[in-house]
């Protein structure tokens, strides 16, 4: 079951915006760039994470500096599709700190995988190590990202009727 969208307004979408954009900004310069004063802005903002429309912030680290640089996308296929054997996949997943991303995914493969790797090197020893120890996958397919063209986080939709 999803949850119904949020009633936005054009004051929260500017905000939701510049958020996306810049989590870091101070209430002030938030408000400042949407044209609030301060406590208005704030109490939208809390508000929105009230809501669950904000639902966190987070530092986006640099892979390459940590050395990691390599992303691979791996798609798997499981043995089985009971509920005991997809929650066992994900909770091996959890336990992976280089395992970025886990999608449940329609078509071919059951899950689409993110992974963060130090080279082909560290994507065998992850494979060898982790990846394939993990019980019930049938088949994995692999793609090294060559290049990331976009990467955002969220998509806000366009208000109704615009």
């Amino acid at each position: 079951m999803t949850a119904e969208p949020a009633a936005l307004d054009r004051l929260d979408r500017r905000i939701l915006a510049a958020l996306a954009a810049d989590g870091r900004m101070s209430n002030a310069q938030l408000a400042q760039t949407v044209g609030l004063s301060p406590s208005p802005c704030w109490q939208r903002v809390r508000r929105l994470e009230a809501a669950g429309v904000i639902a966190g912030y987070r530092a986006i680290l640099d892979q390459e500096r940590l050395g990691a640089a390599e992303v691979v996308l791996v798609e798997v296929i499981l043995d089985r599709h009971d509920d005991a054997a997809l929650e066992r996949f994900g909770r091996e997943m959890l336990e992976m700190p280089e395992v970025l991303e886990v999608h449940l995914t329609s078509g071919e493969y059951d899950y689409l995988v993110k992974v963060a790797v130090d080279g082909t090197r560290g994507y065998e020893r992850f494979l060898r190590e982790k990846l394939f120890r993990v019980p019930g996958i049938r088949h994995s397919r692999s793609s090294f990202v060559l290049r990331t063209l976009k990467d955002v986080q969220a998509y806000l939709p366009p208000a109704e009727g615009a």
